[in-house]
C-alpha cells in the first residue's frame, strides 16, 4: 500500500506543477504573437499578382573616340660649323669690321676692327646654323562624348493578395513570389 500511496503522490505533484505551469506557457505564447503587449501579431496572405512599376530613365554613357590627324612639324637637322657656311662668315667679317672700324682711334680702333670682324664672323656662320624640314606626323587625338539611351528600371510592385476570404493591395519595394507577410492588429469588439 505504501507503493500506491508514493505513486499517488507523485502523480499529485506533477498534476500540480503542469496545472500551475499552464498559464505561464499560455501566457508566454500569448506575448511572443503581441496579443497581450500591443495587439499586434503577423500572418501571411496568398498572392495573386505583383506587377512591376516600371519607369524609363535617360542613362548617359560615356564613349571614347579616337582618330588620326595629320599634323606639319619643323625638324630641325643637327648643328653646322663655321666652315659649313663660309658665305655667312665672310659677309659678317667685313660687315663686322667695318662697324667695329667706326669705334676707338688708334690701338684701340684696331682692337675694335678685329672684335667687329670676329663677332660679324660668328654671327654671319649662326645665320644658318640649323638647317630645318617640315615633315608630317601622324598625331593620335581622342575625345569623349556621351550616349543616351533609355532604360526602364523597376521602381517596386503592385501587389494583390487575398487574406481571410478578402482581396487587398498594397505596394512593395520587391517582388513577394507566391506569399506576402500581413500585420494583423487585433482589437476587442464592444
Amino acid at each position: 500500500m505504501r507503493v500506491t500511496t508514493a505513486k499517488s503522490s507523485t502523480v499529485a505533484i506533477t498534476t500540480l506543477a503542469l496545472l500551475a505551469a499552464s498559464p505561464l506557457a499560455l501566457a508566454d505564447r500569448v506575448s511572443s504573437y503581441g496579443y497581450a503587449n500591443n495587439q499586434v501579431r503577423y500572418d501571411y496572405a496568398r498572392v495573386i499578382s505583383a506587377t512591376p512599376i516600371v519607369r524609363q530613365v535617360s542613362v548617359e554613357t560615356p564613349v571614347r573616340e579616337c582618330y588620326t590627324e595629320h599634323v606639319e612639324r619643323r625638324r630641325y637637322g643637327p648643328r653646322r660649323a663655321v666652315a659649313d657656311n663660309p658665305g655667312g662668315a665672310l659677309v659678317g667679317a667685313v660687315i663686322g669690321g667695318v662697324i667695329g672700324h667706326q669705334f676707338g682711334s688708334g690701338r684701340g680702333n684696331d682692337a675694335a676692327t678685329v672684335a667687329g670682324t670676329l663677332i660679324g664672323a660668328a654671327v654671319g656662320a649662326n645665320g644658318r646654323q640649323r638647317g630645318h624640314t617640315i615633315e608630317t606626323v601622324p598625331v593620335e587625338r581622342c575625345d569623349i562624348r556621351y550616349e543616351s539611351r533609355i532604360e526602364e528600371r523597376i521602381e517596386g510592385y503592385d501587389v494583390r493578395y487575398v487574406y481571410n476570404g478578402q482581396t487587398l493591395a498594397t505596394r512593395t519595394d520587391f517582388d513577394p513570389g507566391n506569399q506576402i507577410r500581413v500585420r494583423v492588429t487585433v482589437q476587442p469588439t464592444r
